[in-house]
């Protein structure tokens, strides 16, 4: 009787270290994905700033607020 309960509980520590190498995974790509995205917004700001005019971003956020007047 107790051989089966050792085979039952090891089989569910089996069953939870599992479970725990499946979360670790899944935040492992969870992160990676957002690490992808923070480096998409950065390589367009760089992208943006490269073409940006003369005139400040200060400035031109002044000039749209008086368009919008």
């Amino acid at each position: 009787m107790s051989r089966k309960v050792e085979d039952k509980l090891a089989s569910l520590i089996h069953e939870i270290k599992e479970i725990k190498k499946e979360l670790i995974l899944q935040r492992v790509e969870k992160i990676e994905i957002e690490e992808q995205r923070i480096r998409k917004w950065n390589d367009l700001c760089k992208k943006v700033s490269a073409k940006w005019n003369s005139i400040s971003s200060v400035e031109e956020v002044r000039q749209q607020r008086e368009k919008s007047e």
